[in-house]
């Protein structure tokens, strides 16, 4: 296998950004079951119950170790009626697929193997969309999100999958603000409560679309040249979204660290320091390698030096 790019090696010591975010139980649970403790991993899950938010989220960040794969199916061995230990195989089978070191027909398998456990269930259902995200056609991803928002209406990772790939239609017509990427994440964030994160979907519309059109050489790669974060409808969804955060922020929240970095990303780029300095704060160590990536960048050096911009601690 090829080399990366000299922009996208990870520099000596620098550690990449950890899925689990702040979630120290998840991080402890991970812990154990990469030396074969799965016990740790079953009551977290258990004290998880019906947060189903925060059950895709620990999930498929136990599933994405390659030893995980593994230890899930010990597990299942072991207690062959746990629909804990069938959802989390399904998600390292997944996790395995997307990596092409596993059978996709496999995963889906497994997915529908514990859907039919616990029904009510929308993970198995988010392992598939995140599968079909890649690999999927359109009217595969459209029926699995239909699946996870009927179990879930307000699901935070099914909901900027869907935003990721509708951002990729149609990238030879530029910046149209009619695009429906737009269209789509301005409806899910008003059928969601006021203090659902949700609120915060036209900024991950805004910059998924500049990723895919950046990719596609439609506007220029540097954020700050490509004038995609300057336009009306780009302001008023950037201060929609900060505001929501200003009067709701939800901390409680498995994903919130998500929603602070594409927020802090696109503050950044509308040249809004003040405001982005506010949420580099909030955002800690706990930064994502989303949206700072877009389009081919070391997002360790694009977050480092965004920060230090805003900070003036570079």
């Amino acid at each position: 296998m090829a080399p990366p790019p000299p922009l996208l090696r990870r520099r000596r010591g620098e550690q990449p950004p950890d899925p689990a975010l702040d979630d120290t139980e998840l991080i402890e649970a991970r812990e154990q079951l990469g030396q074969g403790r799965w016990t740790r991993v079953r009551s977290l899950l258990a004290r998880t119950g019906d947060d189903w938010d925060r059950r895709g989220h620990r999930l498929l960040v136990l599933a994405a170790p390659k030893g995980t794969l593994a230890w899930a199916k010990d597990w299942l061995i072991a207690e062959p009626e746990s629909a804990d230990a069938a959802a989390l195989l399904a998600c390292a089978e997944t996790q395995a697929a997307l990596l092409g070191k596993g059978c996709p027909d496999r995963a889906r398998q497994s997915c529908r193997k514990a859907a039919g456990l616990v029904p009510e269930d929308p993970t198995p259902w988010l392992a598939q969309l995140l599968l079909a995200r890649h690999l999927g056609t359109e009217d595969e991803v459209t029926q699995l999100y239909d699946q996870v928002r009927l179990r879930h209406p307000d699901h935070h990772h099914a909901h900027h999958l869907i935003i990721a790939r509708l951002a990729e239609r149609r990238p030879d017509i530029g910046q149209d603000p009619l695009h429906e990427v737009y269209d789509f994440a301005a409806w899910a964030a008003e059928q969601a409560p006021a203090d659902s994160p949700l609120a915060v979907l036209p900024v991950i519309a805004h910059a998924e679309r500049y990723r895919a059109l950046a990719v596609a050489g439609q506007i220029p790669a540097e954020p700050e040249l490509s004038g995609h974060w300057s336009g009306r409808r780009a302001r008023q969804a950037m201060k929609a979204a900060f505001d929501w955060w200003l009067e709701w922020e939800r901390e409680d929240h498995p994903r919130s660290r998500v929603d602070l970095n594409y927020l802090a990303h696109a503050k950044f780029c509308e040249g809004r320091h003040a405001e982005a300095a506010a949420l580099f704060h909030r955002i800690g160590p706990h930064r994502t390698a989303a949206p700072w990536s877009y389009p081919d960048r070391d997002p360790y050096q694009a977050f480092r030096a965004a920060r230090g911009v805003v900070l003036g601690d570079a």
